[in-house]
């Protein structure tokens, strides 16, 4: 045995995935040290993913509203890119599981990842208004001068298609409450209504806050990281990929396109033309 190979002994082996979210071993599993006997049947599936993220089990009021927000992002019908194309996969012969993969595939910084970037920008004006002792209204004020200048939208705030997000309402109320209750610090709400407030100012029609908005200061409050807010929003959003994908694959229909089939694209290139053969 040359001594590389007697370096690599079993703790080296075992080291090289080690892991402290679950322990596996014939006869046993358990998540981040419960034993998931004593999970099923006691522990609900919010408070499983908040385990799994976070290590702990949480408050009951944790995780209702980790649950709130997880049940508002579901879906947003087949007219969302991402649901789309899980559809139009689904009708091209690949499993179920490829047709959910190719839905979730396009949740990326454009479609899928505002409330990511929503919750990064409340917690650096958090930071800004704790660490520096800004005041609020302050810190938002230069944030959109900011944002004006450079021409950016302020991520979590407008809607395409809703003039008002019909899911905004019920989850920032929960957050008032949990609040209001003392259970929660308030900070990143606080900031979310400023925004909401002054990108309002002055015009015809507000721009209220979206879902990706709404669901960052739930995420945000509730302590997570930003980048986990988006791995949070494709858990959610996985359940309407896979209810698109299943429902579009019992249609029937095969090599389903993203137009009918009487409709061509609108054609913009050159008029017709003939290859000059050279030939008189």
């Amino acid at each position: 045995m040359s001594e590389t190979q007697a370096a690599v002994d079993g703790n080296v082996v075992s080291d090289w995935w080690s892991t402290s979210v679950s322990e596996i071993e014939p006869g046993v599993v358990r998540l981040r040290g419960y034993p998931v006997e004593s999970l099923i049947g006691t522990v609900s599936f919010p408070a499983t993913i908040w385990l799994m993220l976070r290590g702990e089990l949480p408050a009951v009021h944790e995780a209702a509203l980790l649950e709130q927000a997880l049940v508002a992002a579901v879906d947003h019908g087949p007219q969302a890119p991402s649901i789309a194309a899980a559809r139009m996969a689904a009708t091209c012969g690949v499993g179920l599981n490829s047709a959910v993969a190719t839905g979730v595939n396009l949740l990326g910084d454009v479609h899928g990842g505002a409330g990511q970037q929503c919750m990064q920008l409340l917690s650096d004006l958090r930071h800004t208004c704790v660490s520096d002792d800004v005041p609020v209204a302050a810190a938002v004020a230069e944030l959109l001068a900011r944002y004006r200048g450079e021409g950016r939208f302020v991520p979590g705030f407008g809607h395409r298609f809703h003039p008002r997000d019909p899911r905004r309402d019920p989850l920032i109320g929960a957050v008032e409450a949990e609040v209001a209750a003392g259970r929660l610090a308030g900070g990143h709400l606080e900031i979310a209504l400023e925004l909401e407030a002054q990108l309002a100012a002055g015009r015809r029609r507000p721009v209220p806050m979206n879902i990706d908005g709404a669901t960052a200061v739930v995420y945000a409050e509730l302590g997570f990281e930003p980048e986990l807010g988006r791995g949070l929003f494709v858990l959610s959003r996985s359940v309407g990929i896979l209810a698109h994908a299943w429902e579009e694959r019992s249609s029937g229909r095969r090599i389903k396109g993203p137009i009918p089939p009487p409709l061509l694209p609108t054609y913009t290139g050159a008029a017709l033309r003939l290859p000059d053969t050279g030939t008189p």
